[in-house]
């Protein structure tokens, strides 16, 4: 059900989980209703664990709906749960130990009524390090913006880049998507982005709106904890990697691999466990089997479809029988056999990825290992079934050729995962010292791959270790000038210190102060957000649903 819009702005269900965190939930619960923006649902969840209903009486408002579980049954079910009571048009998520800024709700809701092409908003956080204390107090050490990064989507199919606190969506686009998945104990955050950007761009809002926390030390978050499992791990990034949320697709086209086997033996097995763990976009896979070897076939890995074919058919007769029943825009030829390294994570994707950024017909691109005894390629659908139907008399090669489809190999830089190469290589070149080599790619990746005050942060950082203070202060003052964060407040104090200009360097340092100590800072800003908004009168009680 979707909120009906009053005059003043869209209803915004914000959705909360907690266990055995009393000590932090009231902070939290303080920074949400010290929100600017005041048409606000607030559902909380108690997934088991210790009692929090003195916390929750400690809030009196009419806008939150308390869910009283005792029962610990996981964040996925709790949010499953929160978001059948949720009724705003916008969803949004805070942990039970994070904070929002109180500008967060607002800020987003504005950046997403902006525009009408993304249905999903997000901006960025501090990361909280902190220091545990034994009665469980945090003790805040640094504020770090580990990542400030612009909305990629192949990037979101293969791993997370924008975190769960930092998210609004609509929430219409969650339930085309199916709403979260109860099976998964980590990575949530990741499997809903990844299911929404089926469906919607996301818009990145470059402005520090709220912050979670990272312990010094021993995590006793649940998420940290259950990733020490690594074969449960890897449970859930694979089950992730592969789930397909219900079509229409609006921003992705699907990709039908079909598997060149002659046989179901043990090649075509690993073929199989190979695509499952080295390839992430989203496809069907098409295996050619005959009546007997389909006949209690169980595969291994999921999303496979067998094809029944006549035993020993040719090769070009089984490619036919697949493209007649493939659904994908794009088709995958791949043999059996083919070695994949260990670390290769865009196995198909690294010749996928240029042929989605192809917008000439009649292109092709072959697999980065394929030789000719083991050939393989990545085709637009419609232009293989051309080939195969107009020259079907032919053998593969040739009847592609014919068809006029250009075939090669694809070139390193049109890899997907650019950015990341870089920054990879920048991260290498501070570790060998080489900081001016670092700042040069820093300075590249903003020009060229936007991301640009994240970017330029880490370039006036290099340029500082460099000792280029000139340059570094030229390149910080263009961070400072949109958004100074406290790591460009650090790096101004120390170019300030270097250059002896040490009033400034004070100043500098106690601005980076200022933001560290949490509670001052959000005393400073709640109190005049409270006096400028309009508030349901204290006696109001919170609805409770046990």
């Amino acid at each position: 059900m979707t909120a009906k819009r009053s005059q003043h702005g869209p209803l915004v269900s914000v959705l909360i989980s907690t266990y055995n965190r009393p000590q932090y939930l009231e902070e939290a619960l303080e920074s949400i209703f010290a929100q600017t923006w005041p048409h606000l649902q607030v559902v909380l969840v108690r997934d088991g664990g210790a009692a929090v209903e003195d916390v929750v009486r400690r809030f009196s408002d009419r806008r939150l709906t308390f869910i009283n579980r005792s029962e610990n049954r996981g964040l996925p079910y709790s949010f499953n749960e929160a978001l059948a009571h949720a009724r705003g048009e916008y969803i949004c998520y805070l942990g039970d130990d994070d904070k929002f800024y109180p500008h967060h709700v607002q800020r987003l809701v504005e950046a997403i009524q902006s525009q009408d092409r993304c249905g999903a908003v997000y901006s960025d956080l501090y990361k909280v390090h902190c220091r545990l204390k034994p009665d469980g107090r945090r003790i805040v050490l640094a504020k770090n913006l580990e990542i400030s990064r612009d909305f990629d989507r192949m990037l979101m199919l293969q791993f997370n880049h924008v975190l769960h606190v930092s998210v609004l969506h609509r929430k219409d686009l969650l339930e085309r998507a199916g709403g979260y998945n109860e099976k998964l104990n980590v990575l949530i955050d990741w499997d809903l982005n990844r299911k929404l950007c089926f469906y919607t761009d996301f818009l990145h809002i470059p402005e520090i709106t709220g912050e979670y926390y990272g312990p010094v030390g021993e995590c006793d978050r649940i998420s940290v904890q259950r990733r020490k499992n690594v074969k449960d791990y890897l449970r859930n990034v694979l089950t992730i990697r592969t789930t397909r949320p219900p079509k229409p697709w609006p921003c992705i086209e699907d990709l039908s691999v079909l598997i060149l086997a002659e046989r179901l033996d043990e090649s075509l097995e690993q073929t199989l466990r190979d695509l499952w763990s080295h390839t992430f976009y989203p496809q069907q896979i098409y295996v050619p089997l005959s009546r007997e070897e389909a006949a209690g076939w169980k595969p291994a890995v999921p999303n496979v479809i067998p094809v029944l074919v006549e035993p020993q058919s040719p090769l070009e007769q089984r490619i036919d029988r697949m493209l007649a029943v493939c659904e994908g825009t794009y088709a995958a030829l791949v043999p059996t056999g083919l070695p994949v390294e260990m670390d290769e994570v865009a196995w198909l994707e690294r010749s996928l990825q240029p042929l989605l950024m192809c917008r000439r017909p009649n292109q092709a691109f072959e697999l980065a290992e394929a030789t000719d005894s083991r050939w393989g390629a990545v085709f637009r659908k419609s232009e293989l079934e051309y080939a195969r139907r107009q020259f079907n008399h032919l053998p593969l090669r040739r009847a592609v050729e014919a068809a006029g489809i250009c075939i090669r190999k694809p070139a390193f830089e049109e890899y997907p995962f650019q950015f990341d190469h870089f920054l990879a290589a920048a991260e290498q070149k501070q570790q060998e010292g080489d900081w001016v080599y670092a700042a040069k790619v820093y300075e590249y990746l903003a020009e060229h791959f936007g991301n640009e005050l994240w970017m330029r942060t880490r370039q006036a950082h290099a340029l500082e270790q460099a000792g280029r203070l000139a340059e570094a202060r030229e390149t910080l003052e263009q961070v400072q000038a949109v958004r100074p964060t406290v790591s460009s407040l650090l790096i101004a104090a120390r170019i300030c210190q270097k250059q002896k200009n040490y009033r400034q360097a004070i100043d500098f340092y106690e601005q980076a102060r200022m933001v560290l100590e949490t509670r001052d800072r959000c005393r400073r800003i709640v109190s005049p957000a409270r006096r400028k908004t309009s508030w349901k009168p204290a006696s109001d009680e919170p609805a409770m649903v046990s």
